[in-house]
């Protein structure tokens, strides 16, 4: 069961990473077609960019954590011996789930702020804007808890995951 939800939330999060990029293209699209075809861009175009960008950073930042394409600094942790490297990943995976989970009441909080605002240009509640942050760390939480899960069962060394690959 565990498993089939945590391939759904890949898939989903896999889908709508590539669903903000096609809409960050269409909308920087028009606007270069705007800016060069018909000497003026419409105006939403700037912000729905923004928008985009961000929902695609948000559902991106759990599939690069779990791939390993996040900052990581780990020369000197690899060239630990013995067993030290799997505690220092599992100490980080552990240490990321925290985190995001500390942080998701005041994300939500920050996201319902959010529904006091409207967009400039394209008058869409800035709630719906906001919770790119909670998706992010939501996702990012997610995907570090199934990294120390498998860590603790045994099915995964902490290492990131080669595409396609998940943790069994």
């Amino acid at each position: 069961m565990a498993l089939h939800l945590y391939k759904a939330l890949l898939f989903l999060c896999r889908l709508a990473a590539g669903l903000s990029f096609t809409v960050l293209i269409l909308a920087v699209l028009v606007q270069v077609m705007g800016r060069s075809v018909f000497a003026s861009a419409p105006v939403w175009t700037e912000e729905l960019t923004r928008f985009a960008l961000l929902y695609l950073a948000a559902f991106a930042a759990g599939l690069s954590y779990l791939s390993g394409d996040l900052v990581n600094v780990d020369v000197i942790c690899e060239s630990l011996p013995g067993r030290l490297p799997l505690i220092l990943r599992f100490v980080s995976a552990l240490a990321t789930s925290t985190l995001c989970a500390a942080l998701l009441l005041p994300a939500w909080r920050f996201t319902v702020i959010g529904s006091l605002q409207t967009s400039p240009a394209l008058g869409w509640r800035m709630h719906y804007i906001h919770a790119s942050v909670l998706v992010m760390l939501f996702s990012i939480l997610v995907f570090a808890l199934a990294r120390v899960v498998a860590m603790v069962v045994g099915t995964n060394d902490g290492r990131p995951l080669a595409d396609g690959e998940t943790s069994q």
